[in-house]
């Protein structure tokens, strides 16, 4: 099971078998997308906006295009998924 705090609600959700979470439609954010980060003994979930960039583009200078964007992050990911797999071989 997990916390998922938004703003100042919270509810205690259920994992299932599958390990997906149902969120209670009290928390307003059901038909959204959100990332759920995991932070040691919980889990924090952030609602995306429907388009990210635009609702960024006031705050946020971007010269690459999605595509470029969405390759960096996965190249990322990767790197991350191989130095965390590292990491626990060691332990």
């Amino acid at each position: 099971m997990g916390i998922i705090p938004t703003g100042e609600k919270m509810s205690v959700v259920s994992v299932d078998d599958r390990g997906r979470l149902t969120i209670p439609k009290e928390l307003g954010i059901r038909g959204q997308r959100a990332v759920i980060i995991p932070a040691g003994s919980f889990f924090i979930a952030i609602p995306l906006p429907e388009d990210p960039l635009t609702a960024c583009k006031n705050w946020i200078k971007i010269d690459k295009t999605t595509e470029e964007l969405g390759e960096s992050a996965e190249r990322l990911a990767q790197e991350d998924a191989v130095t965390r797999t590292q990491r626990r071989k060691k332990q």
